[in-house]
């Protein structure tokens, strides 16, 4: 629980890995999630390390169990339930899981081809058949057209008819071609356009649509028919058809030919609807089969891709016998990482045991703070804004209670809040469904993740709700209202005459005692109801933002502590402090002053807390009565304090560094990484005057001096920018707590008017 308060103590240790049992060791570390290891060849190219074939046979492997689990779940087949964590398997084990692998692969690969050539001929056949009918439709039509006709013309009349249809082709003598298939709906007009302008009128089309869309064609079709005068005309209109994909069908030549065919097709149909389900059947035993340990293989070949990808991190001896790695490992885990390379070459059955060393360090260790299903949420929210520096104080822990209660400030709703606790309480209970874990949808993904958060909000909702007394935007009258409205006017009868209620304590009479719990109800009835809660939200607001920011200011005195920053406890933390006290820890004051100064009956002599902040900065006193004795001078003083702290807070820290760094003489030493930020020379310069200063000694001395060196303008950088985000910070975090109070009152209902006669009572 300590690391939860502050990130874990790292080191940096040294492995000695014995090649044989090399991949067992980094399996075995994977699993147990111990340490982080530092790439030891940054100057090798990714496909010139040692183990990149495996990775690549890996990457394969990946390839093909992405393919399989695509097709599961197309075919819609359940796939097994229960947490599944096997161990990364052996090398000598990965070739048998890339033959079956390999052997799934070509055997759906062919199914599946199987049946996608048999719902394509299925296709093409349903569509023949179609176009079939659809045609000698057209060709009936003409011939009883032919036969009703009177009167017969040697040559026919081309100014009458714009465009002559096949018989009077005939009739011409001309050497008719046919050309038959079928087209998308949407590309009929452009292609019967081609037509026409392409052929300037030696064609003649005549199409229907298919009722209804085709079972594997999920666009409507149409058929057509193309009757042509000549060879090149035909050789034209085969062109236009390839360009606009139509699907061409051969037309028979005769009524008998047509016959046949159609009985043909008919046969082949039947024959294709009989073999397609058992070619189903089979695709989905295949299925079965490989979901039985997709799951499982998924894993593993991700285990054995991340070995691979350690084990290139890692550099060999000059024997290249022995492989050697750097991880940081927390220190409290060093034991168990000495177990764990133990019991690793145990099992692989190594002749001479792997083993670790601590070494020495000027590197800044990585952050590592332990988390559990419950502090995972709330430390996301912490890193959102930036991850802390090592061995910070980690401001997570704090987050548990204050994110869900300003939340609740806002969102204070009894019946709202019981119902979000509920629903959360409801994931927390049923955490363990993998049903709800393993999720696609990203929403649900979020909200399921932050259960143990949204919980928090909820309990907090219910708890604030009671205070604002709101249940569903109703206030519940529990305890009796603390008011006698009839001490209000002198008869019932003035009472009912009023649209409104006005509610003044001052009044006689008027105000029996406070409401035990939360506001009173009686306030949703009142005229001046948000006069009320508008002051007392506002207020609310500004006070919990400023002990929130102090709060927040005060942390920082820990870090500096730790890190044995001791000059910036006085030329940072006390600055800072000041500033923010002296203004607005001054107008919390002015706040509870005048709760506790004014009654009820003298509250309209009350001054403006407002007026009195802002005659503060003109340093002017206020025309009306003051709020305490000695108002003006303390005032005066008090922004006096603050604008000192301003020019410490930007020169102090660089100037006493500048002074350090130049008045000593032995700055070759620092404390190492364990106590050290990153980036922070101006700290490196000051440890070893402290290590001097508290008589204590380097525990991890270097090899070799620090040369150090000191940029006073980069030092000074820093701290105005610092100085300046600090200032500005203070006004506009003040000013942005004020949106508790505005949500609140835009989450609670709207105020009640025209109800005196019913609180008359």
């Amino acid at each position: 629980m300590g690391s939860l308060f502050r990130s874990e103590e790292m080191c940096l240790a040294q492995l000695f890995l014995q090649s044989a049992s090399a991949y067992d060791c980094i399996s075995e570390l994977g699993d147990l999630g111990l340490v982080e290891f530092r790439d030891l060849n940054p100057s090798v190219n990714t496909f010139q390390r040692k183990f990149v074939n495996e990775i690549k046979r890996c990457e394969e492997m990946e390839r093909i169990l992405v393919y399989l689990l695509r097709e599961i779940k197309k075919a819609d087949i359940a796939l097994p339930e229960g947490e599944v964590n096997p161990a990364a398997p052996l090398p000598k084990h990965v070739m048998g899981i890339m033959e079956q692998l390999q052997r799934l692969e070509m055997e759906l690969s062919e199914v599946t081809r199987n049946k996608e050539k048999l719902q394509k001929n299925l296709l093409e056949l349903t569509e023949y058949t179609h176009m079939l009918r659809i045609t000698h439709n057209f060709v009936q039509r003409g011939t009883e057209r032919d036969a009703a006709q009177m009167q017969y013309e040697e040559f026919p009349v081309l100014d009458k008819d714009s465009v002559m249809d096949y018989t009077s082709m005939q009739r011409l003598g001309a050497k008719l071609g046919f050309i038959s298939g079928l087209i998308s709906r949407l590309k009929l007009e452009a292609f019967e356009r081609m037509l026409w302008r392409v052929c300037k009128g030696y064609t003649i089309l005549s199409y229907g649509e298919i009722e209804g869309t085709l079972e594997e064609s999920p666009t409507r079709s149409v058929v057509f028919l193309i009757s042509y005068w000549g060879d090149q005309i035909g050789q034209k209109v085969k062109k236009i058809c390839d360009c606009y994909h139509c699907h061409l069908y051969p037309y028979p030549s005769s009524n008998e030919e047509r016959a046949d065919v159609v009985d043909g097709l008919q046969t082949r149909i039947q024959d294709l609807h009989t073999v397609s389900p058992r070619r189903g059947w089979y695709l989905r035993q295949v299925l079965n089969k490989a979901s039985e340990s997709v799951f499982t293989w998924m894993i593993q070949v991700k285990k054995m891709k991340a070995i691979y990808h350690i084990l290139n991190l890692c550099s060999f001896d000059v024997t290249n016998k022995c492989l050697i790695a750097e991880v940081w490992c927390p220190v409290d885990d060093l034991p168990a990482l000495r177990r764990a390379l133990e019991d690793s070459s145990r099992k692989s059955g190594a002749t001479v045991p792997s083993f670790v060393n601590r070494i020495p360090s000027n590197d800044t260790p990585p952050t590592l703070i332990r988390t559990n299903k419950f502090t995972s949420g709330f430390q996301n929210i912490v890193d959102a804004y930036g991850v802390g520096s090592y061995r910070e104080v980690n401001p997570a822990p704090y987050t548990i209670i204050t994110f869900p209660f300003l939340f609740a400030v806002m969102f204070g709703d009894l019946g709202h809040g019981l119902l979000m606790a509920l629903f959360a309480l409801w994931m927390v209970l049923y955490e363990n469904d993998r049903k709800l874990k393993k999720t696609r949808n990203e929403f649900w993904n979020t909200f399921f993740e932050g259960r143990y958060i949204i919980l928090m909000m909820g309990v907090f909702s219910v708890y604030t709700g009671i205070i604002y007394n709101d249940c569903f935007s109703k206030s519940l009258n529990v305890f009796g209202s603390g008011w006698n409205v009839r001490a209000i006017t002198s008869s019932l009868r003035t009472l009912h005459s009023n649209d409104f209620l006005t509610l003044n304590p001052s009044t006689p009479g008027v105000f029996n005692g406070p409401y035990p719990l939360g506001i009173d109800p009686i306030w949703n009835l009142a005229s001046n109801r948000l006069t009320f809660l508008n002051s007392y939200k506002m207020k609310m607001s500004v006070i919990l933002g400023i002990v929130h920011m102090t709060f927040g200011v005060i942390l920082g005195v820990f870090n500096h502590l730790h890190f044995r920053r001791r000059f910036c406890v006085v030329l940072v933390f006390l600055p800072e402090l000041l500033f923010l006290l002296c203004l607005f820890g001054y107008l919390v004051f002015m706040i509870l002053y005048k709760w506790m100064a004014f009654t009820a009956q003298d509250s309209h002599k009350a001054p403006s807390i407002l007026i009195h902040f802002i005659n503060m900065f003109l340093m002017q006193g206020d025309s009306r009565k003051p709020l305490y004795p000695g108002q003006t001078g303390l005032q005066v003083f008090l922004v006096i304090i603050a604008v000192l702290s301003v020019p410490v807070l930007l020169l102090g820290k660089p100037l006493y560094l500048y002074w350090q760094h130049n008045g000593s003489s032995h700055m070759a030493m620092y404390r190492g990484y364990e106590r050290v930020r990153r980036s922070s020379e101006e700290e490196i310069s000051l440890m070893r005057s402290y290590d001097l200063e508290e008589g204590t000694i380097n525990c991890l001395p270097l090899p070799t001096p620090l040369v150090l060196q000191f940029d006073f303008a980069d030092v000074f950088l820093h701290q105005s920018i610092h100085t300046i985000e600090y200032c500005l910070g203070c006004i506009s975090n003040t000013a942005s707590y004020l949106r508790l109070w505005a949500l609140s009152l835009a989450h609670a209902r709207e105020p009640h008017t025209g109800m005196a006669g019913g609180v008359s009572e």
